[in-house]
């Protein structure tokens, strides 16, 4: 009860959107006296938001505080869906490993599931995603598309569009994508993205996006081995940026494509994708389980598969491989 009323006040000054509100209206609004409302205020004051209450005016939040809880992702969240439940915890071992179980048990779609720190993240390839506490977003989404089994790769290029979009909205950066989801900045690696898929032989049950955003780490954060190809956010744009925006705007641009995907299909999104691709036209190699090929990268396929020209003018279909530019 007590945390849905302080949900209530934080929607009450997202609609108000950093204009004043009065102790009267919100009252009103939330239904509780003005001594139970000032509790509430005192209560978010303590979680780090920095309140402003001028007389005759009300009350308006001057700053939140940097961190990834259900309030900070819900205040000023413009989406419908993605983003409207929210399941947080500050440590997990793996974000993806929850969000495959509450998949499973029947969570709606567009749950997140978000932690201030992973100890046991994941990368493609079963790699180790370090994941430090309170500097990077760690999260994963999960959607029930109506789409058959054999399209759900199209949804990892769709989450690489969405992130790369909302980093240059919040950021000001120049992205580009690496084949199929690796978000750089500047030749390093600053965003990974894991699909997941629970599906039966006809139809997808859910697709469980894992997205790790370095955000606010500095140079010390990263191991000495990946510091020539990882980077964060703060490093490229010389600044810290609050994490729950950006989220937020993931959440958004995520929502927007996807809604057009499962429209209009994958043809906006292959555009997309190739207009921030950097390995088209370039000699690249790709690392499959069971072969290695150098080749000329010429596109991508209308199921996101990734073509490739080798030295003898053969064209290879890769669906999954580690790729090097």
């Amino acid at each position: 009860m007590q945390s849905s009323i302080r949900q209530q006040l934080l929607e009450v000054f997202s609609e108000a959107d950093g204009e004043f509100v009065s102790g009267q209206t919100i009252s009103e609004k939330l239904g509780c006296s003005r001594t139970a409302i000032w509790k509430h205020m005192e209560d978010l004051r303590r979680e780090g938001y920095e309140l402003e209450a001028v007389r005759r005016l009300g009350y308006r939040i001057a700053k939140k505080p940097d961190k990834v809880t259900n309030n900070e992702i819900s205040l000023g969240l413009q989406t419908e869906v993605i983003g409207r439940h929210i399941h947080y915890e500050e440590t997990v071992d793996s974000t993806q490993k929850i969000a495959a179980r509450l998949a499973f048990e029947g969570a709606p779609e567009g749950t997140v599931v978000v932690a201030e720190e992973q100890t046991a993240g994941r990368g493609r390839l079963s790699r180790i995603w370090h994941s430090p506490k309170g500097t990077g977003v760690w999260m994963s989404i999960i959607l029930r598309p109506a789409i058959p089994v054999q399209q759900a790769p199209q949804l990892t290029l769709l989450a690489a569009v969405s992130v790369a979009q909302a980093i240059e909205q919040v950021t000001g950066l120049s992205v580009g994508i690496k084949w199929p989801n690796d978000i750089l900045i500047g030749g390093k690696k600053a965003v990974g993205i894991l699909t997941e898929l629970q599906a039966d032989p006809d139809q997808v049950n859910a697709v469980i996006i894992g997205i790790g955003v370095n955000v606010n780490q500095q140079r010390e954060h990263f191991a000495e081995e990946i510091l020539p190809i990882a980077t964060s956010l703060a490093i490229e744009a010389g600044t810290a940026f609050p994490r729950a925006s950006l989220m937020q705007a993931v959440f958004l641009q995520l929502e927007k494509l996807y809604k057009e995907y499962l429209t209009n299909g994958f043809g906006i999104i292959k555009l997309l994708w190739e207009s921030y691709a950097i390995s088209i036209g370039r000699e690249i190699t790709a690392r499959t389980v069971t072969s290695t090929i150098v080749g000329t990268a010429k596109g991508i396929t209308e199921e996101g598969v990734l073509l490739l020209e080798d030295r003898d003018g053969r064209i290879h279909a890769i669906h999954s491989a580690d790729i090097e530019i």
